[in-house]
């Protein structure tokens, strides 16, 4: 008698585990979704980037526009930044990046993203999530003056993170999709 508890509770926690795994599978249509959010991120990524680099964006509203860009990104993200003048891609923690953006040495600086598109699929992880890569173009100019001092167009690839979460709604716990976006890798830079 014993035994058979044993055996019953054994399969009522594999079947409990088995029905958690397929609800952590993602739809067509749930992917469609997750995938228009990852690209909403990365569009909002570029809006911002483009505020902080702008010599025109007030400090305060930088650095309010800083703290949104944060919120985008898993903890421990980087970004690559690279020159033409440079063959060596540099990686910062994305804060000190944005900061240095901000700080950059340009009377106009003008950054523009474009050809956004998703260039993987979601591939599922050990720990349960879901990784992809947004692969985009980013075209760099600063000018001091009425001349251009540095311009190139660069290649990168940035990685998207989709975690199963949980909030509380009105004492209930909801269970959600969540898209953080990761590190942002360098793939080339022309000029």
């Amino acid at each position: 008698m014993k035994n058979q508890s044993i055996i019953y509770l054994f399969l009522l926690l594999f079947s409990m585990s088995i029905s958690g795994l397929a609800q952590d599978n993602i739809s067509p249509q749930r992917k469609m979704a997750i995938d228009s959010l990852a690209l909403e991120k990365v569009r909002d990524l570029s809006k911002y980037i483009s505020i902080i680099g702008s010599k025109e964006t007030a400090w305060s509203e930088a650095n309010r526009v800083i703290e949104r860009t944060l919120e985008l990104f898993s903890e421990g993200a980087q970004m690559g930044v690279s020159t033409i003048n440079q063959p060596k891609v540099k990686y910062y923690d994305i804060r000190t990046y944005l900061e240095r953006l901000m700080a950059l040495n340009y009377d106009k600086v003008k950054i523009e993203w474009f050809n956004i598109e998703y260039m993987s699929d979601l591939e599922r992880m050990p720990d349960g999530r879901y990784v992809g890569v947004i692969t985009i173009y980013q075209r760099f100019e600063g000018s001091s003056g009425d001349k251009m001092k540095y311009m190139d167009t660069t290649k990168k690839d940035i990685t998207v993170y989709v975690e199963r979460k949980q909030t509380q709604i009105g004492g209930r716990l909801i269970g959600f999709w969540d898209v953080l976006l990761g590190d942002v890798r360098v793939i080339e830079t022309k000029p």
